[in-house]
């Protein structure tokens, strides 16, 4: 309640009580000598003036801060505010009083004396500090000068407020808030202004407010006068055409627009279109004869037309049907090897022409690394059936528009990826490969192309496929859709659930000979404008590339390779060399400069704390040497080699079996304490992770405390747990074809992958003995050797051991020890 001492105060700026009602304000303000009419509807401000009747009643106004809840009371504190007179009060409909304040006087609110039923505020008069004469004057200036040209250019500030503002000049004050109301400031801007009790600081902010809604007047003018002289040109173009179609009325020549409209309909006519299809085509040829032929809308119209008749709605390519011996003899003569891959191909073709070419089922998805045929594979699927092929790509795809089109309603609009390639290709039925699945960006704020893939390849959605550019529905039942991804585990599990994953794991250094022999040499020999009278290989110079220059799983290095030859025979040609080239391995590496790779047998002398492991990647297998060292310390270990923190665990569990099989090594406790150790995994640069290096890990350790060699012509790999069981792993195809390529010819693996040699190659699997192990003591019996002091006896354990347990060379299958 307000005290019953507090009365009105008389005269316009006179003396008040320092306690005064507060009346909170949302959407205006009333400046000192100032008056303005305001509806009240706040709970607080109708309970203030419902308690105070009296006329001429003086309350505090004042505006929240910023962001601050106008509320909450407690944001007035601190703040200026205005001394008003209440005069007129009229009481509204809904709850709603309309008031007539008339400002007085600057105010400061320092504290609020009560908070409800209304906020009552211990209030001092504000100190205001005058201008100085000269800057004071100047700043009058410039305001003045900027509201005369506002006036001109904005309709809303009244003619008369310039005129206004040079009467009251002499009161710098007083004239910065008359600006600020008359000039349309906003409510923040205006509590702006009212804050400032430095008098020179609010008139250089009203002049740089004016100055700057000046400045986008005039662009706004500038825009409108454009607007109106565009305008002016469209009506005499307008005018020009209605003049030139009364011409050819009176010529008897038809309306060209017309004309162009009647062609339009007869192409929907012709093109086979669905029934809605065809609906909403014609309603935009129509929507088409009533717009200008230059307008944009009528472009964009034009342009969906095109891609609507352009799709293949109903075409086919003659000699469709499915021919599985053909289909076979065009795998077989375009690709050596990946038996397993065709037999998978020509079984899924085989149900699809049973079906009658329904497509349901799984989506085939080659899955392999880089240069191994997944991409050509699909090619020659096409040519086998007669179908048109083509790729999309969508590596790097980040939007879920580039999967099903951009609106209409954007500028530059286009159908998605799949609609495109269907106009391309010219019929409904083509082999649609969608490359680099996994390569898709998942997620973001365009959407996930990912999950807008799902309808695209599901069988039981993509008959009512709608693309946005086109807004109609498209039936993809009858396309093949083939995937490629290089890594199985990046593509959505959602997605993944929709593919019948076809693995190709890559090429041994004999198919890779093979492969030469077949396809690559005689495409080559025809690029490079040369023969094979120019230059001759045999098996074991096409070997030796493959190995020491292009030990990968694919075959795009060892082409490269072959290349780089045939460019430097083409040079010698083209010089006037006659005759013939017959390469050995000394000639290649004259040409092709030092081996990229060690040979095979490098590398396989025993060796403490060096250990070969097996690893998965994204290209392959690959062969991974683990190294250890052993130094004086206290103990530590150390890890290098950009590991992730599955490896470096493996590590760590590593490093802790070793030490409780101590005594059945050999390896003191002392010997543990005052050692350091330091477990490296060379090429630094490259990022791994995964626990299948943990036998090797663990091998590698315990070599270097017991100063016992490791066999180095045998690779191995493998899951060790902290009791010493070994896990079976995953990719042991690639890791088996990596070890291969090395030269190594025999390989520890955990006996739970023995059923995965089946998926090794018989080849490979006839040149290669496999070791099956369950826990580590096996392994460090086969692979570790006696210390340098054993008797001869103790050194020939280890290499017994290695042959029991194996897999016989011809079969595979053998049991382990």
């Amino acid at each position: 309640m307000v005290p019953p001492d507090i009365a009105p105060a008389d005269g316009l700026a006179g003396a008040f009580e320092p306690v005064l009602p507060l009346l909170a304000l949302r959407s205006t303000l009333v400046f000192p000598h100032g008056t303005i009419a305001v509806q009240m509807g706040a709970p607080e401000n109708l309970a203030l003036l419902r308690e105070h009747p009296e006329p001429g009643l003086v309350v505090a106004l004042a505006v929240a801060a910023g962001e601050a809840d106008e509320s909450d009371p407690q944001s007035f504190v601190g703040r200026v505010g205005v001394a008003a007179r209440v005069h007129e009060r009229i009481n509204l409909p809904g709850d709603t009083v309309q008031v007539t304040l008339q400002g007085l006087r600057r105010i400061v609110i320092d504290e609020l004396q009560q908070e409800a039923p209304f906020p009552v505020a211990h209030v001092r008069p504000a100190r205001e500090v005058q201008a100085d004469h000269e800057s004071g004057a100047a700043l009058v200036a410039r305001v003045v000068a900027a509201a005369e040209s506002l006036a001109q250019l904005v309709d809303r500030v009244p003619k008369d407020v310039p005129a206004l503002l040079r009467m009251n000049v002499s009161d710098a004050g007083r004239f910065a808030d008359l600006a600020a109301t008359h000039l349309n400031f906003r409510i923040a801007d205006r509590d702006e202004v009212l804050q400032k009790l430095d008098v020179e600081s609010r008139l250089h902010f009203v002049a740089l407010k004016l100055e700057k809604e000046l400045g986008r007047a005039r662009v706004m003018d500038d825009v409108r006068k454009q607007t109106e002289v565009k305008i002016e040109e469209h009506q005499r173009e307008f005018y020009l055409r209605q003049q030139l179609r009364a011409i050819q009325s009176e010529l008897g020549e038809s309306d060209p627009a017309e004309q162009e409209a009647l062609e339009l309909l007869k192409r929907v006519d012709a093109a086979g279109l669905p029934e809605r299809a065809a609906h909403e085509a014609r309603r935009e040829v129509e929507r088409l004869r009533a717009l200008a032929g230059a307008s944009s809308e009528s472009q964009v119209v034009r342009a969906w037309l095109d891609w609507l008749l352009a799709l293949p709605w109903q075409a086919r390519r003659e000699g469709g049907e499915i021919d599985l011996a053909r289909v076979e003899a065009a795998l077989d003569g375009r690709h050596w090897g990946l038996s397993e891959a065709k037999e998978r191909i020509v079984e899924y073709l085989a149900v699809r022409k049973l079906r009658g070419g329904d497509p349901a089922g799984p989506i085939l998805c080659f899955v392999g690394p880089p240069g191994t045929g997944k991409t050509s594979l699909g090619e020659a699927i096409a040519a086998a059936i007669g179908r048109q092929f083509w790729r999309i790509s969508v590596g790097g795809v980040r939007d879920e528009a580039e999967i099903r089109g951009h609106r209409r309603t954007y500028v530059g609009a286009m159908p998605g990826l799949v609609v495109q390639a269907l106009r391309r290709a010219g019929s409904r039925d083509a082999v649609l490969m969608i490359d680099e699945i996994d390569k898709m960006t998942n997620g973001g704020s365009t959407g996930d192309p990912a999950a807008a893939m799902l309808e695209v390849l599901d069988p039981s959605q993509n008959r009512a496929f709608t693309d946005h550019y086109l807004n109609l529905p498209f039936d993809l039942s009858s396309v093949l859709f083939l995937c490629t991804a290089n890594s199985l585990f990046d593509i959505p599990a959602a997605l993944r659930d929709r593919l019948e994953v076809i693995r190709i794991a890559g090429y041994t250094v004999e198919e890779k000979v093979e492969i030469a022999w077949r396809y690559l040499l005689p495409r080559l020999l025809d690029e490079h404008g040369i023969t094979d009278h120019d230059i001759q290989f045999t098996d074991e110079v096409l070997g030796f590339a493959s190995t020491r220059y292009a030990r990968e799983a694919g075959l795009r290095t060892f082409e490269r390779a072959l290349s780089a030859l045939m460019r430097k025979r083409a040079r010698a040609k083209a010089d006037g060399e006659q005759g013939a080239w017959v390469m050995d391995n000394v000639r290649v590496e004259e040409l092709l400069g030092p081996p990229t790779f060690p040979a095979p047998e490098a590398e396989q002398e025993p060796e403490v704390g060096t250990v070969t492991g097996l690893a998965w990647t994204q290209t392959g297998g690959d062969v991974m040497v683990i190294e250890a060292l052993r130094m004086a310390g206290t103990g530590k270990l150390t890890v290098t080699g950009q590991l992730g923190d599955v490896m470096r665990e493996s590590v760590d569990a590593a490093h802790s079996f070793v030490r409780s099989r101590a005594a059945q090594l050999a390896i003191t406790d002392a010997d543990v304490r005052a050692s350091d150790l330091h477990i490296h995994f060379p090429q630094g640069a490259v990022p791994k992770d995964g626990p299948s290096a943990g036998v090797a890990v663990t091998l590698a350790i315990a070599s270097v405390l017991s100063a016992r060699a490791v066999r180095r012509d045998v690779a191995m790999t493998g899951e060790v747990t902290l009791r010493g069981r070994v896990l079976e792993v995953g990719g042991v195809k690639e890791k088996v074809l990596a070890a291969y390529r090395a030269g190594l010819r025999e390989v520890i693996l955990p006996a739970g992958n023995k059923p995965d040699l089946r998926d090794v190659p018989a080849e490979v699997r006839t040149h290669m003995r496999f070791t099956f192990v369950s826990t580590m003591d096996e392994v460090l019996r086969v692979a570790l050797l006696a210390p340098p002091g054993a008797g001869l006896a103790d050194r020939a354990v280890p290499a017994a051991r290695a042959r029991e347990g194996t897999v016989a060379p011809a079969t595979g299958l053998a049991a382990s020890e």
